[in-house]
Parts: C-alpha cells; sequence; structure tokens
C-alpha cells in the first residue's frame, strides 16, 4: 500500500517544470537515454535539459526527441557553442573568433529544431584585460545581434548565463544586472537571460529582489544549491520560497536541474526526486 501511494504521488506533475539531466537517476532508470527520459516522466517531471546535446549522434537526438514528444516532455537549453574559459572570445571584439562563434549558433539551428528545442545556452567567454569594460560590452553586443539576426527567423533563442567568480574566475559575464543592460542593448526576443539561481547566489546573493529587476528578459532558470551545487534543501537557499516566487509571477518556463546528487546510488537518486517534491509544495 505504502509503495503504491508513492507511486501515484510521484507520477503527478511538479507545479513548475524543473528539468533534469542524462545521469542524473541512471541508477534508478539505466544507461539508455529513452529509458531515462521515460522514468523522469513517469516521476512527473515535464521537462528535460542536456548541455551536450549538440555532441551526440543524430539518431541519439532523434530517438531523444520521439521520446520527449511521445511523453509530453519539454526540451530545455542545450550549449550552443565552445566556450572560451580561458581567453578572450567575444569580450575581444576579433572578427575571426566571432565568425567561429556564428557558424557555431548558425549549427546548432539545426540541432534545435532535430530536439524541438527553443532555447540554447550563450557564455560570452573570458574577459578581454588589455580592453576597458565598456569596450569589450560592445564587442559582446554586436556579436550577440549579430546571432540574434541568425536565431530570430526560427523563433529560437540564446539565453545568456552569467557565472560566478569562484567556479569561473574571469569570465565576462558574471551578474544579472549586467546580462540585462546586455539584453536591453541587443533588443531582440533571440537574447535574454538564463539565471543560475546557484551562480547568482554566490555572485550577487538578494536572489528574489534580482529576480524581480531583470525578470522581463529571464528565460530560463538553473538550480543548485549553495555550497555544494546539489539539490535543494542541501544548503542555504530557500528554494522553497524561491520556486513559490517564481510561480507567483506566472513563470511557464523551464528550470534546468544544472546540478549533482547529494548521494550516490539509487537512494541518493530518490532523494533527488523527494526534495523536488518537498520544494514544489507550495
Amino acid at each position: 500500500m505504502g509503495q503504491s501511494n508513492t507511486t501515484n504521488t510521484a507520477a503527478q506533475p511538479f507545479k513548475l517544470k524543473y528539468a533534469p539531466h542524462l545521469g542524473m537517476f541512471k541508477n534508478l532508470a539505466g544507461k539508455s537515454e529513452v529509458d531515462q527520459l521515460n522514468f523522469m516522466a513517469d516521476q512527473g517531471f515535464t521537462a528535460f535539459e542536456d548541455n551536450g546535446m549538440k555532441g551526440r549522434e543524430i539518431a541519439t537526438q532523434e530517438a531523444m526527441a520521439k521520446t520527449m514528444a511521445k511523453r509530453g516532455m519539454e526540451m530545455g537549453v542545450f550549449v550552443a557553442h565552445s566556450i572560451s574559459w580561458q581567453k578572450p572570445n567575444l569580450a575581444s571584439g576579433d572578427e575571426d573568433l566571432r565568425a567561429k562563434f556564428l557558424k557555431e549558433i548558425q549549427e546548432s539551428v539545426e540541432v534545435a529544431k532535430r530536439v524541438n528545442a527553443k532555447w540554447m545556452t550563450v557564455v560570452p567567454g573570458h574577459v578581454d584585460p588589455r580592453q576597458n569594460k565598456g569596450y569589450q560590452t560592445a564587442h559582446v553586443i554586436e556579436s550577440l545581434k549579430r546571432a540574434s539576426d541568425i536565431l530570430e527567423p526560427h523563433g529560437l533563442a540564446m539565453v545568456l548565463e552569467p557565472l560566478n567568480f569562484r567556479n569561473h574566475p574571469g569570465l565576462f559575464l558574471t551578474e544579472s544586472p549586467q546580462a540585462f543592460e546586455i539584453c536591453k542593448a541587443v533588443d531582440s526576443p533571440a537574447c535574454k537571460i538564463l539565471f543560475d539561481i546557484y551562480h547568482q547566489q554566490i555572485q550577487e546573493g538578494n536572489l528574489i529582489p534580482n529576480i524581480d529587476a531583470s525578470w522581463d528578459e529571464i528565460a530560463y532558470f538553473q538550480i543548485g544549491d549553495n555550497p555544494g551545487r546539489k539539490e535543494p534543501t542541501t544548503g542555504e537557499i530557500n528554494y522553497l520560497n524561491v520556486f513559490k516566487h517564481i510561480h507567483s509571477k506566472g513563470y511557464t518556463g523551464i528550470l534546468g536541474m544544472e546540478h549533482g546528487n547529494s548521494q550516490s546510488g539509487k537512494e541518493g537518486e530518490q532523494a533527488v526526486i523527494d526534495a523536488y517534491r518537498k520544494t514544489d509544495n507550495f
């Protein structure tokens, strides 16, 4: 009786579109991508994200897309381009680097169509310490305007992800107000903000006020508690209140579960599901 009751509860969709990733439930679901997607759907998850989708074989992409469509799951972000973690890229204004970025955005259009994705992640890369921040910002905006021209006709959008100084020192884009300013300058439905709650807790805190201040440019959220970057309830962030606030504002988009599991094995995977049931109970 107890087991049956748990299954019935788990089958209910969550209030928000939390999106797990491959490997998060591999012990409970098995190694197959299709099996993992079906398991996620069985647990009540209505979305999925896959940073590495672009690098998967076309047959795998098509099989995953077919499964998501069959199970009513929405595809979240994948990473749209090669990210420059150590050297200046878009901030430099270098035309060759810009051309490479735009070529990769063009290639990502085909991937997005194949897997029914609307959003793709963009990270402008490392700062250029030899240029004033204003010039760097102008260079980034110009690249994003050109990328928007590629994406707009297809109804696709890139989401800019600010990253924190601790995990990723030296990157150009770090704060939500900075991302907001850039999106306003690009002025395109194809260029929005990916507000990663984990990164922004470390970088700037003040989560709910910053979410409110940049709300009309936010198109996507990602999740992770701090410290540790594990599931909600394992750190300092009051995810029950944060999720309740996002839901109260009428958000119908995806919240990617871009974090690890705090415990290993099947028990750890069940703990992730339980944590989302707890924090979604508002």
